[in-house]
């Protein structure tokens, strides 16, 4: 994929900063969406396998490529943010930061690139319980969660009022049926 993004971006260098497909999308404001973005960026967002992956990358400077791909869905399709918003802070944080793979990576996952399944929304929940079913990964990386059995680990805020307070974990800042069909009504899907 690099070499392909290399041989994209060098044919239109504009991709760089620019919807390679533009879909007419009105994104959310950064200044309207900021809470959201601050919550995604710091891997407080209350869904565990989007925080693991966010805190990951905050603390090594790296994430793999099934968590840059939810990371991106969730900000992009979920959150209805700007891909750029994520582009610039992958950019900031990623050791192995490549300005050509990484912005035309975002717009792929945004359906803003050459994608040819713009619309594809990945579910975080069904997406961890495919990839971590027993929770090992989000484990490592949300502490708080250490202690959650199996793939409870998932969906915390299915747990009892004093089991739950007692995680000291976000609530999710969205209910993924209100950002799917929010994306839905921006694309004109439904």
């Amino acid at each position: 994929w690099r070499d392909f993004h290399r041989q994209v971006l060098a044919a239109r260098p504009e991709a760089a900063w620019a919807d390679y497909r533009d879909r007419h999308d009105r994104w959310r404001s950064e200044r309207d969406a900021r809470h959201d973005i601050e919550a995604w960026r710091e891997g407080r967002t209350g869904f565990p396998i989007i925080d693991a992956a966010m805190r990951q990358l905050l603390y090594e400077g790296w994430m793999h490529n099934r968590g840059r791909l939810l990371a991106g869905s969730f900000l992009t399709k979920t959150l209805y943010v700007d891909w750029r918003v994520g582009a610039r802070h992958f950019l900031d944080l990623l050791v192995d930061g490549d300005l050509a793979n990484n912005q035309l990576n975002w717009q792929w996952v945004a359906g803003t690139g050459t994608d040819t399944r713009p619309n594809r929304v990945l579910n975080p929940l069904t997406q961890a319980k495919r990839y971590d079913p027993d929770g090992t990964y989000v484990r490592r990386w949300v502490p708080e969660l250490r202690d959650l059995a199996g793939p409870e680990v998932h969906q915390p805020w299915k747990l009892d009022g004093p089991e739950r307070a007692a995680l000291r974990y976000p609530e999710p800042i969205v209910d993924l049926s209100e950002g799917l069909a929010r994306f839905r009504d921006a694309r004109a899907l439904r």
